[in-house]
């Protein structure tokens, strides 16, 4: 019997014209410098988004927990993931909250080095916003990369990126546009998602698989098949980056972090992706810390836009003193939550099935059964049985690496006090380890020799006249 699913939405994505931005970046003459001042802008619009993917990836957002649900795993880009992609450090300030007087036109024209009257002439209204059209900013900072003026040219070209005048701790806004677009877009059944997404592409693929067979997709297998076939297990969770960084766990009143977009505001829940930062995660979160807030900018009734702003004035952050050991594991009563929301918010799309390894015929096959399979049904055994060897050199891998990061540091802490609390101990216990990855690596090498060895030469031969 086939399981309910979720009706997949129609999304699109509406992004600023990356072809005119690249042709811009010629103009930059100092790229050191540029990335200095406004952080990795110019990697991230060299970024070839597969848009087949993220498409898919959106199918998966979950209006709930502001996050995306998988099977057996939630993913959620944070603050602090975004600070590092970005390259640019999180202040405890906000440079955009709507707040602020709307700039006239001698404002503007400072701000980008653009006479008065061109500004005025220029001036547009669309959606209730009032701004000026990206072609004659591209236009006006063509001109002054021409004229290797630099300040004027990077003010126009960072608005152009960024879409707001400050680049001041730009990161919140980014993340709060993505949030609130991907948010309203669901809630309306589809629709053009307006965000960066280069940027949100690098964060989705950095928590794909790192395994060859993943990367190479030999079955050229769809992304809604190969995303449904992932669990907690084959994510790449953590990334050393972050091993000194404290998360930002919640602003001022709100139990969680509010974002303000260039649109309105949203929350997000950090504790959901403490795992992600390298904390466990041990238990389905308390409801209070869930709370979910939105509103459009225009439509504010309970004023959430000033209690956003006033709580961007005290930060609350944790690291290991408030959230144990950094092992970035998560517990089964965390992964049952999460299945059963899964269950109960249905999936977009089709579980895969087990792909048969034989043909119909008979259920006796001389020779193991290799002369009996097709050429596809040959590839599809080979690779199963090498990512099987792939999963375990993986699974010690992962093991190793956690023990690397072993640290006794507070003798009280109750999951430490369970554990030897002997450097010699977790000594042994690494070595032994690693030396059993080596000998499971040659292993590996061996057989997947052998199995090329016995499969792809029968699958020649079927060719044969």
């Amino acid at each position: 019997m086939e399981r309910q699913r979720r009706n997949k939405k129609k999304y699109s994505f509406r992004q600023p014209d990356l072809k005119e931005l690249r042709n811009l970046k010629s103009y930059v003459l100092d790229p050191l410098g540029f990335k200095a001042r406004f952080g990795k802008l110019l990697p991230l619009l060299t970024t070839q988004v597969d848009e087949g993917l993220m498409s898919v990836l959106v199918q998966f957002y979950d209006p709930l927990y502001r996050c995306f649900t998988f099977l057996d795993f939630q993913l959620l880009p944070t603050l602090e993931e975004y600070a590092y992609l970005v390259g640019i450090l999180i202040l405890d300030q906000l440079p955009f909250s709507g707040l602020e007087s709307i700039p006239t036109s001698q404002e503007i024209a400072d701000m980008l080095h653009i006479d008065e009257s061109l500004v005025g002439a220029h001036m547009t209204t669309k959606g209730g916003i009032q701004g000026l059209p990206s072609e004659f900013l591209v236009a006006q900072a063509t001109v002054y990369g021409k004229a290797m003026s630099e300040d004027a040219f990077e003010a126009i070209f960072v608005l152009l990126i960024y879409g707001i005048f400050s680049a001041l701790n730009p990161v919140l806004t980014l993340l709060g546009d993505t949030y609130f677009s991907l948010h309203m877009r669901n809630a309306k059944g589809g629709g053009a998602i307006v965000c960066c997404l280069p940027l949100l592409y690098k964060w989705f693929i950095s928590h794909l698989p790192q395994t060859v067979a993943f990367k190479e997709n030999k079955g050229c297998l769809r992304w809604s098949t190969r995303l449904m076939s992932l669990t907690n297990d084959d994510i790449s969770w953590y990334n050393r980056v972050y091993d000194g960084v404290q998360i930002i766990d919640s602003y001022g009143e709100f139990s969680n972090v509010p974002l303000l977009g260039t649109c309105g505001g949203i929350n997000y829940n950090p504790v959901l992706a403490r795992r992600q930062l390298g904390f466990p995660l041990k238990d389905k979160a308390n409801n209070i810390l869930l709370e979910g807030v939105f509103f459009q900018e225009g439509k504010d009734p309970q004023g959430l836009k000033r209690r956003m702003v006033r709580a961007w004035r005290k930060v609350h952050k944790k690291g290991r003193k408030e959230l144990g050991p950094k092992n970035c594991i998560a517990s089964e009563p965390y992964t049952a939550w999460v299945r059963k929301r899964a269950s109960e918010y249905l999936m977009p799309y089709e579980y895969p099935r087990p792909t048969p390894l034989v043909v119909d015929g008979p259920s006796t096959l001389p020779n193991q059964g290799v002369e009996e399979l097709r050429d596809e049904d040959l590839s599809r055994a080979w690779i199963r049985e090498r990512e099987e060897l792939l999963q375990q050199v993986k699974e010690k891998d992962a093991l190793i690496e956690f023990l690397e990061h072993q640290v006794i540091d507070d003798p009280d802490d109750a999951w430490n006090s369970l554990l030897p609390q002997s450097s010699k101990f977790w000594k042994r216990r690494y070595d032994r380890l690693a030396k059993e990855k080596a000998d499971m690596e040659v292993a590996y090498e061996r057989e997947v020799k052998r199995l090329r060895a016995s499969v792809l030469p029968v699958s020649r031969a079927s060719r044969d006249p």
